[in-house]
């Protein structure tokens, strides 16, 4: 049985002055027990709602969705909660509660479940048990409200955007709170902006874009998709004007992109194609500023599916 089961869902927002707006257009998808899924896009692509839909928060406008085996009818409502852990894009807290006592309180929620002790060591915060909210950083409040996501011992977890803002070392740490709740056989459906993130801890992942899944698999399967294992960026003054004719011809080259004054190519072999590239560019008079060679990353998958980066829409409603 999968954790989750999505069929051809939509949700359509009326508009009031304006046309309605299909924020999740035709999805559907499988999360596997005992995996860690990634659901990644662009803010306004559809992802939050989509989570939303599963978590049980809002109601889809059509389609199917199966969590644990179950639809939230009224009857599994209560079965479902008590066995999922919800961490949201942004919790509040009692900021004049400690730590102790807000986790305390979420556990008052469900029939079973960890020690508020043993949640809050889960996360690496015993030190600040009896600390106030309002005293605790950005990435202690995080790690908190994942906590209370973890404290009814949840067969299912459901991380949006968990370490948004963070510092690299809270990010870190709630990485390990993740590996840990999986190879305790738990499943986690985590959204990210950050493509490094979901590479190191996604078993698969599924780009959404404008509310359908564009692409689905695992990491490196995805990478492997694009048909090259490494990518040759340059930049110079006056590449715009000979665009991709600077790589026609070029043996090794299996894709090129031109954005402006910069070029990135797919290669199976950097060692072969950028002495013959840095020869072209000499005979067409571009000066060179910039030349860097990385192996291919998921960011590039989702470049080259959507055109855009995946943050190039943040300011946008998820």
């Amino acid at each position: 049985m999968y954790a989750i089961e999505i069929e051809d869902l939509r949700k359509v927002f009326p508009g009031r002055r304006k046309q309605a707006v299909v924020a999740v257009d035709g999805l559907s998808l499988r999360v596997a027990r005992g995996q860690v899924f990634g659901l990644l896009g662009p803010n306004g692509a559809g992802k939050t709602t989509t989570v939303e839909i599963c978590e049980g928060l809002q109601r889809q406008t059509s389609g199917v969705v199966r969590v644990l085996g179950d639809e939230w009818t009224r009857r599994a409502m209560p079965r479902i909660r008590n066995r999922i852990g919800v961490s949201l894009q942004e919790t509040r807290f009692i900021e004049t509660q400690t730590v102790r006592e807000t986790v305390g309180l979420f556990r008052s929620f469900f029939q079973q479940g960890r020690t508020v002790e043993a949640s809050i060591d889960a996360v690496s915060l015993g030190e600040k048990a009896d600390a106030r909210v309002d005293k605790l950083s950005g990435g202690q409040q995080q790690r908190l409200a994942v906590a209370c996501a973890l404290v009814g011992d949840p067969e299912l977890l459901f991380l949006d955007e968990p370490t948004t803002g963070l510092d690299p070392q809270s990010r870190r740490s709630l990485w390990d709170v993740v590996r840990a709740f999986r190879a305790g056989g738990g499943t986690v459906l985590l959204t990210t902006h950050y493509m490094d993130e979901a590479e190191l801890l996604c078993d698969r992942v599924g780009i959404v874009d404008r509310g359908k899944l564009i692409a689905e698999g695992a990491p490196r399967e995805l990478v492997r998709s694009l048909g090259g294992e490494h990518l040759v960026e340059v930049a110079g003054h006056g590449l715009s004007v000979h665009g991709q004719a600077l790589t026609a011809g070029l043996t090794g080259v299996l894709r090129a992109r031109v954005d402006g004054d910069r070029l990135s190519i797919h290669v199976a072999a950097p060692h072969l194609v950028v002495p013959a590239l840095l020869a072209r560019l000499t005979e067409r008079g571009v000066e060179l500023t910039e030349l860097a060679t990385r192996h291919t990353s998921l960011e590039d998958v989702f470049v080259a599916l959507t055109g855009r980066h995946l943050r190039d829409d943040e300011g946008e409603a998820a």
